[in-house]
């Protein structure tokens, strides 16, 4: 290698063109996926107070919002439902119900924007009356494989009503391998499953359990399932049995501070990684904004930046439209 002055590494950086030229990650609308909230109702806008400028929206409103996604160049939606307190049961059975809030609204989606992706979360914690993800025993423990059968029957339920990836969160072991049978024997051949391989016990997932009812309702906590923060071989033998059962992707959840996870699965296993921005995320680059620590649109582009660089094809974050716009402007 060259030494100083023959190599000026500021050379390359000079101007704006150049710095374009020679980035080594790039950032796209393509590489975002936009998590909305679905709730009941019609003509719902519902203003989520722990995520500034995030809402919920009823079915008749959610087509809306994939018109605005399309036209920005977003290739996917995530759907969570608010499901009402008087359908959350013990057993989770709405999500089962062909008829439920996200049912409703893939088909809504899919009538108004027939091309664009949608992806389902198939865990029961917006269903079940006590917030945990799966069935509980007399004590609170989340049964696994009775879990896993309720499971395969709200992927089917989605994939009926048109849903094109299937994103088992539950942390369940063993359901992907499940799930995906029951696709196939269905003949839901081209149904991709996206399994949420390493989703950690965080501290960040506040807001969300706000935005879909579940807060306050959560009896004990998720550590029997979602796995420890202090562990990152643990992930990669997840991930490893979750490709094993099927999984077309995976995701590690949460984001920005589980990048070391993302590299790792990256580099051991070469399959499509994606990471979600959680909801705590979210809301800290807002409060930074909003407290002026920082430029709004400089904070949102450097992380999303950070997870293409870290290895991940794509990234769920609640910033999607506006970092859109912002890499199109």
């Amino acid at each position: 290698m060259s030494s100083y002055p023959a190599l000026r590494l500021r050379r390359t950086r000079s101007t704006a063109w150049s710095r374009r030229l020679h980035a080594e990650t790039v950032l796209t609308p393509a590489d975002l996926i936009w998590p909305l909230f679905v709730t009941g109702g019609d003509g719902m806008e519902e203003p989520i107070d722990a995520l500034p400028g995030v809402s919920r929206w009823s079915v008749d409103r959610i087509a809306d919002r994939a018109r605005e996604a399309a036209a920005a160049g977003i290739p996917c939606l995530a759907l969570f439902p608010n499901t009402p307190h008087d359908r959350r049961t013990d057993d989770g059975r709405e999500a089962t119900n062909p008829d439920n809030l996200m049912c409703r609204a893939i088909r809504a989606i899919k009538d108004a924007v027939p091309d664009i992706g949608v992806l389902t979360d198939v865990a029961l914690d917006p269903y079940t009356a006590h917030g945990h993800d799966g069935l509980v025993d007399g004590t609170g423990y989340v049964l696994n494989d009775v879990t896993a059968e309720v499971l395969v029957e709200q992927a089917l339920n989605q994939a009926r009503a048109g849903a094109d990836v299937i994103a088992p969160s539950d942390m369940m072991d063993g359901r992907v391998g499940l799930i995906r049978a029951a696709l196939e024997d269905e003949g839901h051949v081209n149904v991709q499953i996206m399994a949420y391989a390493a989703k950690y016990a965080s501290a960040f997932y506040g807001p969300f359990r706000d935005a879909v009812g579940s807060r306050g309702l959560l009896k004990g906590d998720k550590k029997t399932y979602q796995m420890d923060p202090a562990n990152a071989e643990e992930a990669l033998r997840e991930v490893a049995l979750d490709l094993d059962e099927g999984a077309d992707s995976v995701m590690v959840k949460p984001g920005l501070p589980y990048l070391d996870i993302v590299r790792r699965v990256k580099e051991r296993f070469e399959v499509p990684v994606f990471a979600y921005q959680v909801s705590g995320e979210y809301a800290m680059i807002e409060a930074a904004a909003a407290a002026g620590a920082g430029e709004r649109d400089g904070l949102v582009l450097e992380t999303l930046m950070a997870f293409k660089r870290a290895g991940c094809s794509g990234v769920l974050t609640y910033h999607a439209l506006h970092a859109a716009r912002l890499l199109a402007a």
